[in-house]
């Protein structure tokens, strides 16, 4: 996608805050951050809402869960805790078409989240 911003970001070809990286994900720091610390974690591959995983897409699923338990270890918030939220769709909060897990924390989340 050549328009993507996350597309770009995960590319190389604009900048961002790059926390981890491996050779499917990418995840940097938000530049609009709800809460002390707020990433945004990418497949490279481009999917523009989760409704577009398939069955093959299991693994790379998995693989940004994983990612997001490994940053927020580096991150120091495993212990006291940390929210992982994924959007799909306007109604669903998704302003970028670009999947993305958002790791937040550093602070006591409350609930409804909305």
């Amino acid at each position: 996608m050549s328009e993507c911003i996350f597309c770009k970001i995960g590319a190389h070809q604009l900048q961002a805050m790059v926390v981890y990286e491996d050779t499917e994900i990418l995840a940097f720091r938000d530049i609009n951050p709800q809460a002390p610390v707020h990433i945004l974690i990418i497949p490279k591959k481009h999917y523009s809402s989760p409704n577009d995983f398939a069955e093959a897409d299991v693994a790379l699923m998995g693989k940004l869960m994983l990612a997001a338990k490994t940053i927020a270890r580096q991150e120091k918030l495993a212990d006291r805790g940390y929210r992982l939220v994924m959007n799909c769709g306007q109604d669903g909060g998704q302003s970028v078409a670009h999947v993305h897990l958002h790791l937040i924390g550093g602070r006591q989340m409350s609930w409804p989240p909305g």
